[in-house]
């Protein structure tokens, strides 16, 4: 009975003392506007959590050798990013809200509740996501199907019924 016990005391206690075998950072970043528009004040508070971690790997070790040095390994890195409009929360795989142009008139797009707005002097436009990574284009002159490209520019694209074609625009990112 003695021998068990402490057989399981041994065993438990070689779960605890296991080498770490990776390096890990995480780093918050934690950035609050305020808006104002002709509904008011809004806060938007946008949370970005960056958490990298790093396999360690230990060069050839000579025989008889206590020390020796770690073998250089990529780090990899994942970033969630939790913006809070008003206070409703949501998870954003990447935050759009930017300037944008096109045609040499100037575009803002903003996170809210349910996507992006997209301002202008002259009208509000709405962005609603898809399931697909897709967003709808809304506002009341048109109805269109857009994206983000690899660069950050918002592509729409919309059909039209007299052509039977598709029209391509692209609003470009500002930098």
């Amino acid at each position: 009975m003695k021998t068990l016990i402490l057989g399981v005391f041994a065993f438990l206690l070689s779960l605890t003392i296991q080498a770490q075998n990776q390096n890990k950072k995480t780093e918050t970043v934690i950035t609050t506007t305020t808006v104002k528009d002709a509904a008011g004040e809004h806060q938007i508070v946008k949370k970005e959590e960056i958490k990298e971690f790093q396999n360690i790997e230990l060069k050839d070790v000579p025989s008889g050798t206590l020390n020796t040095d770690i073998q250089p390994t990529t780090t990899q890195a994942t970033v969630t990013t939790r913006v809070s409009i008003d206070g409703d929360e949501k998870i954003v795989d990447i935050d759009h809200s930017a300037y944008y142009s096109y045609n040499g008139e100037k575009y803002h797009v903003l996170a809210d509740k349910s996507g992006y707005t997209v301002n202008t002097p002259n009208a509000i436009s709405l962005l609603r996501r898809t399931s697909n990574n897709n967003y709808i284009y809304k506002n009341k002159d048109k109805f269109a199907v857009g994206y983000f490209d690899a660069n950050g520019n918002l592509v729409l694209e919309t059909y039209n019924e007299k052509t039977d074609k598709v029209t391509v625009e692209v609003f470009n990112l500002q930098k």
